[in-house]
C-alpha cells in the first residue's frame, strides 16, 4: 500500500490558490477535493492552518461585512484629511496662530467641515475658536506686528534679521532682536528653508553599460502589504543584459547583513559576482556591510540621489511585478506571499516573452548568449 503524500508548505499555498479558482468556476467542495488529489477534511484543515480563516469563518465574515461600510467611512475621511494635509504647507505646523490659518485655508478652498479641518491640521476645536491675543485691542505689540507684516510684503526675501537691522538703524527703534524673531515667527513671514543634503554612496567604480551577461546586475527594494496591514518587504535583483530575475527575498524587514547573506548565495548559484552592481541610496545599499562584502569582489554603481530612471531595467521589473502581482493578489500571510512572488519571478525568467530580447524569455536568451564582455553588445548563435 503506497503511504501518504506529505504536501510542503509551498505546495499547500498553491492548491488553496487553485481551490479558489475552482470554486469560483462553481465546483463544489468534494469536486474541487477530487481535482486536487485530496479528501475533503485534508482542503478544510488546510484552509484552516493556512487559509487566514477560523472554525468561526461564517461569523467572521458576516462582522466583517458589517465592518465594511464603517471602514469605507473611516477611508473617505482619510482620504479628506490626505487632501487637506497636501493643501498645507510642507513641514510640521507648529504654532497654534500658524494651525488657524490652515484650518481657514481649508474650510473656505475644501469645504470641510471646522471638526475635520481641526483634525487634519492637529488643533483642538476650542483653541481654534478661541480669540488669540494678537487679534484683540489688549495686544502691547500691534502697531510692531503691522510694520513687520508690512515690512515683510515689501521685502518678501528678507528675513528677521534684515527687519531688525531696519528697525534699529533706520526707524530708529530699541528692540530686542529675539522679540523681533517671536513677532516674525508668529505672523509666519519668511524663514529660512532648510534643504538637508541627501545621502549618496560612493561609487566604487564608473559606469558600465551591460553589453554582456554578468556585467551590470540591477538591485533594488519594493513594499506591500498582508491582509493584517503589516509590511511586506521585497528584494529583487536582474541582469540588466539578459534581463533574468536573480535574487527574490520576502521578508517583514530585510536588513543589511541579510542582504549581504542572500547576495553571497547568489554569487555561488550564477556562478560566481558580475563585474558591478547598480543600485539606489537606500541605507541597506550604502551600509558598511556591503561595502565590506563587495569590496574586491563586485563593484558598485550609485545613481543619483532621486533619479530612479538611471536604473531603469530593475524599476521596469519592479512596475511589472507591480501590476501583474501584488496589484492582483491579497496575502493572508507572509508565506503565501513568498511562494506567489517566487513563482511570479520564476515565471518571468522561463515564460515572458521580452520584446527588446527578440521575444525570447531571459532564460531561453542567456543560454544562447556570448558570456563575453566586449565593447559591442554580444551575439546571438
Amino acid at each position: 500500500m503506497a503511504g501518504r503524500k506529505k504536501h510542503s508548505a509551498e505546495e499547500i499555498v498553491r492548491k488553496l490558490r487553485h481551490a479558489d479558482e475552482l470554486a469560483a468556476q462553481g465546483k463544489i467542495g468534494e469536486e474541487i477535493a477530487a481535482e486536487l488529489e485530496v479528501s475533503a477534511a485534508t482542503l478544510y484543515n488546510w484552509r484552516h492552518q493556512y487559509g487566514g480563516m477560523d472554525t468561526d469563518a461564517a461569523k467572521e465574515l458576516k462582522e466583517l461585512r458589517e465592518q465594511n461600510s464603517r471602514l469605507k467611512r473611516l477611508l473617505a475621511d482619510a482620504e479628506l484629511e490626505k487632501d487637506a494635509l497636501r493643501e498645507v504647507a510642507k513641514g510640521k505646523i507648529l504654532s497654534p496662530a500658524a494651525k488657524r490659518r490652515a484650518v481657514d485655508m481649508l474650510k473656505e478652498s475644501l469645504k470641510l467641515s471646522e471638526r475635520l479641518a481641526c483634525k487634519a491640521v492637529g488643533l483642538n476645536r476650542s483653541t481654534y475658536r478661541r480669540t488669540p491675543i494678537a487679534a484683540t485691542p489688549a495686544d502691547p505689540d500691534a502697531e510692531l506686528r503691522g510694520w513687520l507684516r508690512t515690512y515683510g510684503t515689501k521685502n518678501p526675501m528678507h528675513g528677521f534679521r534684515r527687519a531688525w537691522a531696519a528697525l534699529r538703524h533706520d526707524e530708529h527703534r530699541v528692540v530686542n532682536k529675539k522679540k523681533v524673531h517671536r513677532l516674525w515667527k508668529e505672523e509666519g513671514l519668511q524663514r529660512r528653508i532648510h534643504s538637508p543634503r541627501k545621502r549618496a554612496g560612493q561609487s566604487s567604480v564608473p559606469q558600465v553599460d551591460a553589453d554582456a551577461p554578468k556585467v551590470v546586475w540591477a538591485l533594488d527594494f519594493q513594499f506591500d502589504s498582508t491582509v493584517d496591514g503589516k509590511a511586506v518587504k521585497i528584494a529583487s535583483m536582474i541582469d540588466e543584459h539578459t534581463r533574468i530575475s536573480l535574487l527574490n527575498i520576502v521578508e517583514r524587514s530585510i536588513t543589511a547583513d541579510r542582504l549581504v547573506a542572500e547576495l553571497d548565495k547568489t554569487f555561488a548559484m550564477w556562478g560566481g559576482p558580475p563585474r558591478m552592481s547598480r543600485m539606489d541610496n537606500g541605507p541597506e545599499f550604502i551600509s558598511h556591510a556591503l561595502q565590506q562584502f563587495c569590496t574586491d569582489k563586485v563593484g558598485i554603481s550609485y545613481i543619483p540621489p532621486g533619479t530612479p530612471w538611471n536604473n531603469g531595467h530593475i524599476e521596469s521589473f519592479n512596475n511589472r511585478l507591480r501590476k501583474e502581482c501584488l496589484n492582483r493578489n491579497h496575502w493572508t500571510n507572509l508565506l503565501e506571499a513568498r511562494v506567489v512572488i517566487g513563482d511570479f519571478k520564476d515565471d518571468h525568467n522561463h515564460r515572458h516573452r521580452h520584446s527588446s530580447l527578440n521575444y525570447l524569455t531571459p532564460a531561453e536568451y542567456a543560454a544562447r548568449c556570448i558570456h563575453a564582455h566586449h565593447s559591442v553588445g554580444c551575439e546571438i548563435d
